[in-house]
């Protein structure tokens, strides 16, 4: 009998949430066929399963919210089906006892030992069509709920459950806080030249970690910046005469470029490529860049692994993919894990150059603005040339500005004699 847990999906994560299950106690399941949907901090992801076998139990429902490392569900590998049958999940003897048996969330965080969720009331409220919560009686809610409403100053009292009688649940307190949002939005769009009234929105989750990290990282890591100017004539003129012989698929980017760049640059200068922890340096032993992607509610960097040992091209497929996957909430749990490095690129926006924050645990991150025409000067004369404004955001602790400089200055180099770039780019009928 193996455990399917809720996995670590990324540095900050300490709890998920089980979206959906898409596979039914019972059911065959294959290694690396998805079995269920977690919703973490930031994005959708589905897990696979680690063996073959037969999903014998599921321990945590739909909805169930759970630590990292705590099990949902069991998994009976080939050999052990003859096994005697197991006991009942936690989620099936609830199903037995009724409403008033501890939820799935809260056994799960007892298996773990983490924190108990608040116990259910000892017996079920009389079979009645529910009213207002507040009309009898204590509120029944599910611990989620009673932490939501209470984050965004909700009473529980003004909500209608809709859960077994009458329990207010997660669904029921996030619908509350969208009619209210909507209450607070204007009817209609102000007259021109009046101001738009004042309203609240909810924090998204989303938005919520993205505060919380990049506070964190800012208050944490000492900051530095260092920028440099880079001519991508020579990138451009490559990327266009690759474009010319690689499958749409595979077809080079501006930020395929400086991603190989900076891969490349990482193997001279391993000290952007570190993270401080504490009474040590710690070098990861591989190079996994992350690629800054807006998405709606926000931003999220899915990794590409290894990106030092890849020639040019398979970068440009895999992040191509990885983009696509992340835009389409379809990423996988190797999507999110493991970055060392991040690149984020304004340039499609007409940005020319910011500086960005550290994603920690991470000691560096690369903002490059667009590639435009720009005065330069060569050889006495003033001359056009496509330039790139590039800004190292550096954690002081692990490396300093003399060699956050040569790092920048070694993907210049390479950008701007791009030859080593291009190395086993093939031929167009073997790239697919």
């Amino acid at each position: 009998m193996a455990e399917v847990i809720m996995p670590k999906l990324g540095d900050a994560m300490t709890e998920g949430k089980v979206l959906r299950w898409l596979k039914q106690a019972g059911e065959a399941v294959r290694k690396g066929e998805p079995i269920a949907e977690i919703e973490t901090d930031k994005v959708n992801v589905e897990i696979e399963a680690e063996w073959d076998g037969v999903l014998s139990r599921i321990l945590v429902d739909a909805g169930g919210v759970v630590p990292v490392g705590a099990p949902i569900a069991d998994l009976t590998r080939p050999g052990e089906a003859a096994a005697a049958a197991p006991a009942p999940s936690r989620a099936e003897a609830q199903a037995a006892r009724g409403p008033a048996a501890a939820p799935p969330v809260q056994a799960a965080r007892e298996a773990t030992g983490a924190p108990p969720a608040s116990a259910a009331p000892a017996r079920p409220a009389p079979a009645a069509a529910p009213g207002p919560a507040g009309a009898a009686g204590p509120v029944r809610a599910s611990p989620l709920a009673r932490r939501l409403a209470a984050e965004h100053g909700l009473a529980l009292e003004t909500i209608r459950g809709s859960g077994p009688d009458g329990r207010v649940t997660k669904d029921d307190v996030e619908a509350a806080l969208a009619a209210r949002a909507a209450a607070r939005a204007p009817a209609a769009a102000p007259a021109a030249g009046e101001p738009a009234p004042a309203r609240d929105v909810p924090v998204s989750r989303m938005r919520a970690t993205i505060a919380r990290r990049m506070t964190e990282s800012k208050q944490q890591a000492p900051h530095f910046y260092v920028t440099m100017a880079i001519a991508m004539d020579a990138a451009l003129d490559l990327r266009r005469q690759l474009n010319e012989r690689l499958p749409d698929a595979a077809k080079i980017t501006v930020n395929d470029l400086v991603v190989r760049a900076a891969a490349l640059a990482l193997r001279r200068y391993p000290n952007l490529n570190a993270s401080f922890a504490g009474e040590v340096i710690r070098y990861p032993g591989a190079i996994n860049i992350g690629i800054a992607v807006p998405v709606a509610e926000g931003l999220i960097s899915p990794v590409l692994h290894d990106v030092d040992r890849k020639p040019l091209w398979v970068i440009a497929r895999e992040s191509r993919a990885l983009i696509e996957r992340a835009r389409a909430g379809h990423l996988r749990p190797d999507d999110l894990t493991g970055g060392t490095f991040t690149v984020s690129n304004l340039g499609p926006y007409a940005v020319d150059m910011f500086a960005a924050i550290v994603n920690p645990p991470q000691a560096a991150i690369l903002a490059v603005g667009a590639a435009k025409p720009t005065p330069v000067v060569r050889d006495g004369t003033v001359q056009v040339a496509t330039v790139m404004q590039a800004t190292l955001s550096a954690d002081h602790r692990v490396t300093d500005g003399a060699e956050a400089a040569q790092f920048l200055g070694e993907i210049r180099r390479l950008l701007e004699a791009p030859v080593w770039l291009a190395a086993d780019v093939p031929e167009a009928e073997t790239a697919d």
